[in-house]
């Protein structure tokens, strides 16, 4: 059975990002690569790839970014911020996004944690 041909959503100056694509290309698994700054997933895929992920919506945030900071999210998620402004503004700010993120036909993956990415992608 083929493997099929997954989405990785990265940016490419980050350090866990270049890991990851690395990672990638040595265990064989075929990618469509995709910059997260100039092709930002929009709110209706973020919000496809929530579900598909089964994760919650604070995991979708890049919180060690400048720009988490500069909003304040830790501050906005103890005083409940609704799932579709979260969706709004991470579709806004690629920078906002955690990365990289592998999107299949039955899986998201967010963030490079390498057990994770072999039982998903080697399996």
């Amino acid at each position: 059975m083929a493997q099929e041909t997954v989405l990785f959503v990265e940016y490419p100056r980050c350090s866990t990002c270049r890991k990851a694509k690395r990672w990638l290309d040595d265990h064989g698994v075929a990618y469509e690569d995709r910059h997260i700054v100039e092709q930002n997933p929009s709110a209706d895929e973020l919000g496809a790839w929530l579900e598909k992920s089964g994760l919650p919506i604070r995991r979708f945030f890049n919180t060690s970014g400048m720009r988490y900071r500069q909003l304040g999210m830790k501050d906005r998620f103890a005083s409940g911020i609704s799932q579709e402004e979260c969706l709004d503004l991470l579709a806004e700010d690629g920078m906002l996004v955690k990365r990289p993120i592998v999107v299949g036909e039955s899986f998201v993956l967010v963030g490079f944690k390498e057990t994770q990415w072999e039982e998903t992608l080697l399996a």
